[in-house]
């Protein structure tokens, strides 16, 4: 009997094992499979034309009630003087379903998501005297994990609706105050289609005073020359863009760089093997490393998200030769981590105090 019980233990620990090991070849193959939608594209009709005029479309404007994106972490008192710009943040993808291509407005878990992101991401940005969030008809996740021309349908479909949200943020907010552009992962993406099909070209681009295009690799040959603002090139440069993507070590970015190179750019190509932009947080540059000592306050969650703390000197940052930022050891940050240690989820909260100084010293530098 005990003979016995010890095969079983041992086909058990065999089983687990290759369980284990089939996970880790075949991983990239299960996120498809449980997240790209299995059902037909139904076309988006256009909104009303005014509707963005309702303050609730929008999850941050000035004056809104429970503002996810005026949250702070215990014990940071906001600035006795706020900042002069209006920000205009793009929340990423919150809705997971595979049932449509595109979010509801009135979809529950998608909302509240995107609530939640917002307390971490547009956070970091909310010294500024006006931020704008809109909520729109986002792409589901699988839409960027596919070929199907259903993936760039959906994705079409949600950026028209932030170009309409758009237009209203630039009529509310009148002709002088300086813009900055905030988004991360979906958001930045509809980001850079607003930078080339929106504001190049018209006198909006000389208000822009940072983009802060985060968590989507842009081109270095086939997206940032289509833009009316080139990539920022000293932690004080102005009119710039801002863009990086977090991995820990050991790092698997396949994933990421197959949906990258099958993607078209802003330039109507694929994207291929081209390197992307990289600016270090730490240091405000594009390229190089900095230690866990320049890491001004990492947004630390608690386990239930409701509170976070400001961490100094959590982790560090290098940009590597193909655009990635890797930030050594994985960090215990939350179950927010995607296959392959990616920390996309954590762009922004690994780097949070020094993203909010960045733009303070950026938007000083427009002044001038």
């Amino acid at each position: 009997m005990a003979r016995k019980f010890l095969y079983l233990v041992a086909g058990l620990a065999v089983l687990v094992i290759a369980g284990a090991f089939l996970l880790r070849i075949y991983q990239n193959e299960l996120t498809r499979w449980a997240t790209v939608p299995d059902v037909e594209f139904v076309e988006q009709e256009p909104l009303e034309e005014n509707i963005y005029a309702d303050p609730a479309m929008w999850y941050s404007r000035p004056g809104a009630q429970n503002d996810p994106s005026r949250f702070l972490p215990t014990g940071f008192d906001r600035e006795a003087e706020t900042l002069d710009a209006a920000v205009f943040f793009v929340h990423p993808t919150s809705f997971f379903s595979k049932q449509a291509w595109n979010a509801p407005l009135d979809d529950d878990s998608a909302d509240s998501q995107a609530r939640l992101f917002l307390r971490g991401l547009a956070s970091a940005f909310s010294q500024a005297e006006e931020l704008w969030a809109p909520r729109y008809r986002q792409a589901t996740f699988g839409a960027f994990l596919t070929d199907k021309p259903e993936g760039q349908e959906a994705l079409g479909a949600a950026y028209g609706d932030v170009e309409q949200a758009f237009d209203r943020f630039v009529e509310e907010i009148g002709p002088d105050r300086p813009i900055v552009l905030a988004g991360h992962s979906q958001g930045s993406f509809h980001l850079m289609n607003l930078l080339a099909r929106r504001i190049k070209g018209t006198p909006l681009a000389d208000r822009i005073a940072a983009a802060y295009v985060i968590g989507w690799p842009m081109s270095l040959d086939h997206d940032l020359p289509e833009l009316p603002l080139p990539a920022c090139e000293t932690a004080e440069s102005a009119g710039c863009v801002v863009s990086w993507s977090s991995y820990a070590e050991p790092a698997d970015t396949t994933l990421t760089l197959e949906a990258y190179a099958a993607s078209p750019g802003l330039d109507g190509t694929a994207r291929g093997t081209s390197p992307f932009l990289c600016t270090n947080p730490l240091t405000g540059a594009p390229g190089g490393e900095a230690p866990p000592s320049s890491n001004r306050g990492t947004l630390v969650p608690n386990e239930a998200l409701t509170e976070a703390n400001l961490v100094e000197g959590a982790v560090p940052a290098r940009c590597g030769e193909e655009g990635f930022l890797y930030i050594g050891d994985p960090p215990e940050l939350g179950r927010g981590v995607l296959p392959g240690n990616n920390y996309h989820v954590y762009d922004i909260p690994l780097f949070w105090l020094n993203l909010r100084e960045d733009m303070a010293r950026r938007l000083a530098a427009f002044g001038e």
